[in-house]
């Protein structure tokens, strides 16, 4: 079976890099960009408001879009696919998680040093000056109609607080993205679950792995364009997917 063949390599693997992308938040109830959305929001392409052009012509649309976004994540909770990731670190002698989400539910779910590759909800910084911002307290907000909102100011020049996210036109961070180039080329197996292996440069990171002799294992409901790099594909939800997957690789 798949799922042995899988547990196989993972149980005797020494570095395991874990690499997620929108589909693993997705099932827990995070939107993706793809998905219809109500009140305000369903009249903006959400692709739209994420840019930087958007924030400079609009920051209260754009700053109370992601302020919805950040709210409706901590109303949300870690699946059972996030916390075997988390599990795994007990077995593994080195665990590495990369996300492209830019929630905090791995965090959430136990799992240590998360790299996210296209920023945080939860990470605001100035537009001016950088530095980090503390996380808006919105305590009692309903933001689920949406609404337009005016970002906070930073406390040290000034300049405008905005989401900690990359945007569309931006690069990834290089820290991020250097820290995951390292840990794609040194890994025995890299696990990918729930991305769709289209939005570069983070969906190089899979292919960078194989190049450097690491067995790739695929989890998805559908298939995707990493489907001919893989090893084992295993089809179907993370949720369900990844505790058999835990569980069959490391018995109690």
């Amino acid at each position: 079976m798949d799922l042995n063949e899988a547990a196989k390599l993972l149980g005797q693997a020494r570095h395991v890099v874990v690499f997620t992308g929108a589909g693993m938040s997705a099932e827990s109830g995070v939107p993706t960009f793809r998905d219809a959305l109500t009140g305000l929001w369903s009249r903006f392409d959400a692709q739209a408001l994420a840019t930087p052009q958007a924030f400079d012509e609009d920051p209260a649309l754009v700053w109370g879009w992601y302020e919805w976004r950040r709210q409706l994540v901590q109303r949300v909770r870690p699946h059972q696919g996030h916390l075997a990731v988390a599990r795994m670190a007990a077995h593994t002698p080195e665990l590495t998680v990369l996300t492209q989400n830019v929630d905090d539910l791995h965090e959430r779910a136990g799992s240590t040093s998360v790299t996210h590759l296209h920023g945080s909800l939860f990470a605001p910084r100035c537009t001016e000056c950088t530095r980090p911002a503390p996380v808006p307290d919105t305590t009692g907000d309903q933001p689920d109609e949406g609404r337009r909102v005016d970002p906070p100011r930073c406390p040290h020049c000034d300049g405008l607080i905005r989401p900690g996210v990359v945007w569309f036109g931006e690069a990834l961070p290089q820290e991020a993205l250097e820290a995951a180039a390292v840990a794609a080329s040194t890994c025995d197996v890299l696990l990918t679950v729930g991305t769709s292996g289209l939005v570069y440069p983070a969906a190089e990171i899979p292919r960078l792995a194989t190049r450097y002799g690491a067995a790739v294992i695929q989890v998805n409901p559908q298939p995707t364009p990493l489907d001919p790099i893989a090893r084992v594909n295993l089809r179907g939800p993370a949720a369900e997917v990844l505790p058999s997957l835990v569980s069959t690789a490391w018995p109690q």
